[in-house]
């Protein structure tokens, strides 16, 4: 149970069951969330934050918060930032530490969603995301995913992947802020129409379910401006606790990945491994190779 590192916190109901099937409490989330803090603080510092919160459990009402509550701790950050489409400021969290991380958990937040840009300059994301939505199951997805690096690897883009505790994956490319958030949406997008060209029969990036026919999703729309994406190592609320977990790329090679293996309850084990992410790319600095090389294959 949390300890007197803690203090400032004002622990509650720490035996309350929030994932029935798996008797998971808020006591044991709150552990979860301070032992991964190491790994997921360089992921959540200096990014506006929004969060799932379950008062009573997964299978009772959540809600999703985005403005920061009143009446937050004195020691607890925020930034206002310009809403989407400039309708006024929000103020968000700012989750810049581990006591932070154990209050709102405390708070029952069980998935936590970060923007792909940084407080100070949150029109200019230093990521570029892909979300590989699959209609069945994870092999579509890692059959996505690997398609999708060898395609940016051809472009000379590097990138790093993860799980997001679902059937999905996330395709992460880290670049310096120096493009708005449009551009790289709009980057994101051809790079997507690629990849929807060379197997048609396999993708789409048709908005409308109805019209996909069976295909998985190539979603770039979380690069536009002040959307959000599970953070590594977040909680989801699904029966086991699942995790949104970093990968080495290698592991997708395996067709018996199993995502789900990755839980509040079993991720102790991963955690003594070598982050796969401890090491990060190195940011793109231009997209200027990349833009060239996908307008000649758009054009193929």
């Amino acid at each position: 149970m949390p300890s007197a590192s803690s203090s400032a916190i004002k622990f509650s109901h720490l035996d309350k069951v929030l994932f029935p099937e798996d008797a998971i409490t808020k006591g044991e989330l709150i552990d979860y969330y301070r032992a991964v803090a190491e790994r997921m603080l360089p992921h959540l510092r200096d990014r506006p934050l929004a969060v799932e919160r379950y008062p009573n459990g997964i299978d009772k009402p959540s809600f999703f918060q985005q403005a920061a509550p009143d009446h937050l701790p004195s020691w607890i950050k925020q930034i206002t930032v310009p809403k989407e489409n400039g309708a006024g400021e929000i103020a968000h969290i700012l989750c810049q530490d581990e006591q932070t991380l154990a209050f709102l958990a405390n708070q029952a937040a069980i998935t936590l969603h970060t923007w792909l840009s940084r407080a100070d300059r949150p029109e200019r994301p230093d990521q570029l995301l892909f979300d590989l939505d699959p209609p069945h199951d994870f092999g579509e997805a890692r059959h996505a995913a690997l398609a999708l690096h060898n395609l940016l690897t051809e472009l000379g883009l590097t990138a790093v992947v993860k799980t997001t505790g679902g059937r999905g994956l996330h395709v992460s490319v880290p670049i310096e802020r120096r493009y708005e958030a449009d551009e790289l949406r709009e980057f994101a997008r051809d790079v997507c129409a690629i990849l929807e060209s060379r197997e048609p029969e396999r993708y789409t990036s048709e908005v409308r379910k109805n019209k996909r026919d069976g295909r998985l999703f190539l979603d770039m729309s979380r690069n536009a401006y002040a959307q959000l994406a599970v953070a590594p190592y977040t909680v989801r609320a699904t029966p086991h606790a699942r995790v949104a977990t970093p990968l080495e790329w290698d592991e997708l090679e395996d067709e018996g990945f199993d995502p789900n293996r990755f839980t509040l309850r079993t991720i102790a084990d991963r955690l003594a491994e070598s982050d796969p992410w401890h090491v990060m790319p190195e940011p793109v600095t231009s997209l200027g190779s990349a833009r060239t090389r996908v307008d000649s294959l758009l054009l193929v």
